[in-house]
């Protein structure tokens, strides 16, 4: 590990917050809903060392959404992957994702390295609880079931066709 946790979360305290997510992620998979696959990796995070966990989740608008959980000093970081880098209408594709980011709660649409978009967010460690993975996972596949099949016409015009409602 890098001196990232140094004076900030105790070993302790780091792995009280691993095994709250761990717990909860267990409980969740065997419920068999929407959370299908989890693999936690100890120092997953290539720059940081960080803990890391992806949630493959089952959406209904996009087949699989995958969800990252990282662990930093202070903060646990979320992402999901949204969708590739629009190929049409690109600007408009932007837009109708900027304006949307109005009405997202403790997430917002990124343009990634690789001008992906991601949804991403971040929660206080001394918050991670139950209740607020539930909140990271469920508004993750939420706002992606939601936004998806519009960003996808509007960036993939004329290639992208929705899910037939018997594959949901």
């Amino acid at each position: 590990m890098t001196d990232e946790w140094a004076g900030v979360l105790e070993p302790a305290e780091r792995d009280a917050v691993c095994a709250r997510i761990d717990d909860w992620a267990a409980r969740e998979l065997a419920t068999g809903g929407a959370l299908v696959a989890v693999d936690r990796q100890v120092g997953g995070d290539p720059i940081t060392g960080a803990p890391r966990w992806y949630l493959r989740l089952r959406g209904d608008e996009k087949e699989f959404v995958t969800v990252w959980l990282t662990l930093r000093q202070r903060t646990l970081r979320h992402e999901a992957q949204f969708m590739p880098a629009p190929e049409t209408n690109v600007e408009a594709t932007w837009e109708y994702l900027l304006k949307r980011n109005a009405d997202l709660i403790g997430l917002s649409f990124a343009l990634g390295a690789e001008h992906a978009i991601y949804l991403v967010g971040r929660v206080p460690v001394s918050r991670v609880d139950d209740d607020e993975l539930d909140r990271i996972v469920g508004s993750s596949l939420a706002y992606t079931d939601e936004c998806f099949p519009t960003a996808m016409s509007i960036g993939y015009e004329g290639r992208y066709r929705r899910r037939p409602q018997s594959e949901r």
